[in-house]
């Protein structure tokens, strides 16, 4: 693993204005970018096609075997084609050569050899050059795969910024599975309110403040005034606090055990910004409180199986 971070630092430290042409190539096209490649070159290319068609670049790949066998007419006039290579001499690729010239494609080459034939005919060439592979006793494609990866996803994130893609972006593109969930739904969606919260006043007794979070098992119940705004928030971890801390918990009221000013979350927010606010604290939390930005109105909670399951409440 060190040999191919190094590799991959060597290679980032070569990097200039090639890259730059790279993206501005790309970007000026209004089609799509052919990527090709055979064996663990081609995996790459399969790798960096779908990076860059997740993030708004129409992108296919196209295997260079496949490619003088009929497949070749994927390529329209002028698409931008990146070739993946190793040692640049890939009989494959080589081949290919003519037919990408008569299409007027503009070539870029990640390539690992930068004496060989494809680097001196693509356009822009990006070095994937390694000293060594990870195991020097053999051939076995480690940091050069490593690198060429790499390499691929410095012009993915390139292409990014250049065209301020941005998270909404990447989440129209991803509408299934949890991160797409988590980047397109927004906090309302998924949250309890209502009758579904354990609701308690500052004064409410922590007797009663323990029934209503045992109705409502959702791992912590709201305090809020009498306007409805949120006083703070009580959490088994906060009832577990007061038992060790008091002997007699009679006259315990709900203000007396509660976090006051407990973070908190906007409805409008999306998924990912509430899993963030969770995790990304010294001591992660699994329950937020909803609260209105204007106002500082409660309207319910969330909670972390929520945002992975989806169960809870339907938007209001």
């Amino acid at each position: 693993m060190q040999a191919e971070a190094e590799a991959i630092m060597l290679a980032a430290s070569r990097l200039g204005e090639n890259l730059c042409q790279a993206v501005q190539v790309i970007l000026a096209h209004p089609g799509k970018v052919v990527v090709s490649g055979v064996g663990k070159s081609g995996q790459v290319g399969q790798k960096l096609a779908a990076t860059l068609s997740s993030t708004g670049i129409p992108s296919v790949f196209l295997h260079a075997a496949d490619a003088v066998h009929g497949d070749l007419g994927i390529l329209a006039p002028g698409d931008p084609a990146i070739l993946i290579s190793k040692s640049g001499s890939t009989a494959e690729l080589t081949r290919l050569l003519p037919a990408l010239r008569e299409l007027e494609a503009p070539l870029v080459g990640i390539i690992g050899n930068p004496n060989s034939r494809l680097a001196r005919e693509v356009d822009i060439f990006l070095d994937a050059s390694v000293d060594r592979e990870a195991s020097p006793a053999h051939p076995v494609p480690t940091a050069s795969t490593t690198v060429a990866m790499a390499l691929g996803d410095a012009l993915a994130v390139a292409l990014m910024q250049a065209r301020n893609f941005t998270a909404d972006d990447f989440g129209r593109n991803h509408p299934g599975g949890q991160l797409g969930r988590n980047l397109l739904l927004p906090v309302r969606a998924a949250m309890h309110c209502g009758h579904e919260v354990a609701w308690a006043g500052r004064d409410d007794s922590l007797k009663s403040v323990v029934i209503a979070m045992t109705r409502h098992p959702l791992g912590a119940a709201c305090v809020v005034d009498p306007d409805g705004c949120l006083a703070g928030i009580v959490t088994d971890g906060d009832l577990r606090r007061a038992l060790e801390a008091h002997d007699d918990i009679r006259g315990l009221r709900a203000g007396d055990v509660m976090t006051a000013r407990p973070a908190t979350i906007s409805p409008e927010a999306r998924l990912q910004d509430a899993l963030e606010s969770m995790e990304n604290r010294p001591r992660q939390i699994s329950v937020l409180p909803v609260v209105e930005t204007k106002t500082g109105r409660c309207l319910g909670l969330l909670r972390l199986h929520d945002i992975y399951q989806g169960h809870g409440s339907s938007p209001r």
